[in-house]
């Protein structure tokens, strides 16, 4: 007997929704153009690396893009360290017959390497020729490469911010909406109190005293952020789930014996799940803008990590080589009009005023 997968189909109310989503053009537009930047970002080292995709030397065939480091005595040089590919490149250029050969990706730089170790520290404009499509920054290094990474570096952060504050908001906010009394009174006294804290400085505060434990990192940063970030969803979870609570299904589960967090989990949750989506790519945006910020101001992620704000804060600080500034100001810009347009047409197909089942 063949085995069949089980069918998976969609409510109709969402599946009404999701084609709404699809014919708002400017946000599914939007939102296809990010999900491409976000599978390239994925295979960056594919685009965007020091090391070659492929190399034949020898009659062997070598893949160091995901691999160990290869030194250059395994390729004829004189050194123990790992080999410049570009260089490797050049040399077999040199001897077309030989049958050796490597191919390197569009970009053949890393975010960290200096592309000019030999010369003085410089920004240095677009060359095509040297496939450094965006310059280099103040210490020689690959703009475009930077941004790349820089982005990928975002997503990660955004994806992680985006879990851990719905995590915490939702749980708090349901269970504040469902059960009420003094639990809801003393949350919300505690949420006001805890929204006064001022977040910069505690950022300041928290840098120095991490300083002398390696320094700030991703999770530190995280960890901060959303220390203060989870409030917001929490109020839009407890009204919600106050007002869910009122409805005849929630009052059925109840006489029928269902558990708390089963009504919670299984009935509540899903009648507010459009409020969790249409605040999703909001959320995203105000992850990366939050990183972008520290970053500039020097709170962020710690140097040499490819970061969008740190770049920025390269460019002003050196306005005689616009390309920098004008690079990952565009970059930032275009994610944020992107998620910004996915986020309004999410709120639009998501409207309970037009799909709804309550009249």
């Amino acid at each position: 007997m063949a085995f069949r997968f089980p069918r998976f189909r969609l409510n109709p109310l969402t599946a009404n929704k999701l084609r709404r989503f699809r014919e708002i053009r400017r946000g599914y537009a939007s939102f296809v153009l990010l999900m491409a930047f976000v599978l390239l970002s994925l295979i960056a080292e594919l685009l965007v690396n020091s090391r070659a995709l492929v190399v034949r030397y020898e009659g062997k065939w070598h893949f160091p893009t995901y691999g160990g480091i290869q030194v250059g005595r395994e390729f004829g040089f004189d050194y123990d360290y790992e080999v410049n590919y570009r260089e490797l490149q050049a040399s077999f250029a040199k001897t077309p017959g030989s049958g050796n050969f490597a191919l390197l990706p569009l970009v053949p730089y890393n975010p960290y390497e200096n592309s000019y170790p030999q010369q003085f520290y410089l920004p240095r404009p677009p060359n095509a020729s040297e496939r450094h499509f965006l310059g280099t920054d103040q210490l020689n290094r690959d703009v475009l490469a930077r941004l790349v990474y820089g982005f990928r570096n975002a997503l990660i952060f955004a994806g992680a911010f985006i879990l851990l504050t719905y995590l915490v908001g939702v749980s708090l906010g349901c269970a504040m909406g469902y059960f009420g009394g003094w639990l809801d009174l003393v949350g919300q006294r505690l949420i006001e109190i805890w929204s006064l804290v001022p977040f910069l400085f505690v950022v300041i505060i928290v840098a120095s005293i991490v300083s002398a434990y390696g320094g700030m990192n991703l999770g530190w940063l995280l960890a901060i952020v959303v220390m203060f970030s989870w409030t917001g969803i929490t109020y839009y979870m407890r009204t919600n789930t106050y007002r869910e609570k009122a409805r005849d299904y929630v009052h059925a589960a109840q006489v029928l014996g269902a558990s708390t967090s089963r009504i919670i989990v299984v009935h509540v949750l899903p009648n507010v799940l459009s409020t969790l989506v249409t605040f999703a790519p909001f959320t995203v945006a105000s992850a990366i803008s939050a990183l972008t910020a520290l970053d500039f101001l020097g709170y962020g992620l710690p140097p040499p990590t490819p970061s969008w704000g740190e770049l920025l804060r390269q460019g002003t600080s050196n306005l005689n080589a616009p390309w920098i500034v004008a690079s990952a100001f565009s970059a930032l810009v275009t994610v944020l009009v992107l998620v910004t347009f996915i986020g309004e047409a999410v709120r639009e197909a998501f409207d309970p005023k037009k799909f709804t089942t309550y009249r």
